[in-house]
């Protein structure tokens, strides 16, 4: 199944992280990388790469660049991809041994979250449907991420990939005030019922910065990481206060609103 397979891996200024990613993927007849405009050296980074086919797109949100970028796959599957996922041989392996099920139209997997190309022993990032059928496939944005559903079912696949992103400190922080921004606008307005455990307990913008920094060093066994392991937390911990000041700023503002 793996020849009917097509990475589809969706860019913005990632010269720090595609060639790695790419890397990676050598075992693909074609690659497609859908830009937004890059301004930084990824579009030269992606030319490298001989089974790599480089488009652009204007970017509306994360769901529709993927619908998009799925018009341009031309076999039966999709492997979709951030572009600082990296996939490992073992997962590679798996995918040789796929056969094409009837009724069977996604896989999942776990990820491995790395901090300066150390993967730590757990991380608060979700499995996420990768491996899908083409056809049928729709994506949604989900707050300030996104997914795709599919018709069939969706399975697990035991390897994982790694969440390995290299782009500098600044980069963090201005992508995590645009996830706070999203988040907030999701969770305010989406029943409760559809909100998972974890986005209720962020409701309350009061509690989720403390649990998360000891869930995250404790339950997830991060203390043990070192550095690395310390600077995720701190990480998860300002990236709560970011979405609590926004949830709390929105109350705020609708409150005076009504007065």
């Amino acid at each position: 199944m793996i020849d009917d397979i097509t990475p589809l891996v969706i860019t913005f200024n990632e010269a720090p992280n595609i060639g790695r990613t790419l890397e990676h993927l050598r075992w693909a007849r074609r690659v497609i990388v859908l830009d937004s405009g890059s301004t930084d050296a990824t579009a030269e980074i992606v030319a490298r790469f001989p089974m790599a086919e480089f488009a652009t797109h204007p970017f509306e949100s994360f769901a529709a660049q993927c619908n998009f970028g799925l018009t341009l796959v031309d076999t039966p599957w999709c492997l979709s991809l951030d572009a600082d996922y990296v996939v490992g041989e073992a997962l590679v392996e798996e995918m040789r041994r796929l056969a094409d099920m009837p009724g069977v139209d996604g896989y999942r997997t776990a990820f491995r979250y790395c901090i300066h190309g150390r993967p730590l022993r757990g991380s608060l990032y979700p499995p996420r449907t990768v491996l899908h059928r083409v056809r049928g496939a729709r994506y949604e944005n989900r707050g300030h991420g996104h997914g795709v559903v599919v018709q069939g079912e969706v399975r697990s696949l035991r390897g994982a990939i790694d969440h390995d992103d290299r782009k500098p400190l600044s980069a963090w922080f201005a992508a995590q005030q645009r996830y706070a921004r999203a988040e907030a606008a999701h969770i305010l307005v989406a029943p409760s019922g559809t909100l998972s455990r974890a986005d209720r307990i962020r409701r309350n913008a009061v509690v989720a910065p403390l649990l998360v920094f000891f869930y995250v060093l404790f339950a997830k066994g991060c203390i043990l990481d070192g550095r690395a392991g310390w600077l995720y937390a701190l990480q998860r911990v300002l990236a709560e206060i970011l979405l609590a000041i926004e949830l709390t700023d929105r109350r705020l503002a609708a409150s005076s609103q009504r007065e």
